[in-house]
């Protein structure tokens, strides 16, 4: 039978994280103007993170590379909006960590360990 680690491309234990030949990306929905910056949980296969940062001049994408680059550990240069700059359905490159290291960083975030 079948079992979950026979399939390397299923080995990613959270949805939103994405591994392609082009690098891991990160699905993120985006709510600005919030109370405060946190990670929510997950929806629609998205990390849905809440920033207190407006969606005006790119101030909201600044804010969510920022938050992202403190929870990962990682310098904000490794991190890029590659696609969803205008939109709160965003999609993060990250560099310099694998699929495993990001979700399990994300995971203490989402307070799954």
């Amino acid at each position: 039978m079948n079992r979950k680690s026979s399939s390397s491309s299923q080995n990613n234990p959270l949805p939103f994280i994405e591994e392609t030949p082009k690098g891991v990306f990160i699905r993120v929905r985006l709510q600005p103007r919030s109370s405060k910056n946190a990670v929510e949980g997950v929806q629609e296969n998205s990390l849905k993170i809440k920033l207190t940062a407006p969606p005006v001049e790119g101030e909201a994408n600044r804010a969510l590379i920022e938050f992202l680059s403190d929870i990962l550990g990682i310098r904000k240069t490794a991190l890029s909006i590659d696609s969803g700059t205008k939109s709160r359905e965003k999609r993060v490159k990250v560099e310099g960590l694998g699929v495993k290291d990001i979700a399990q960083r994300l995971s203490v975030a989402l307070n799954l360990d």
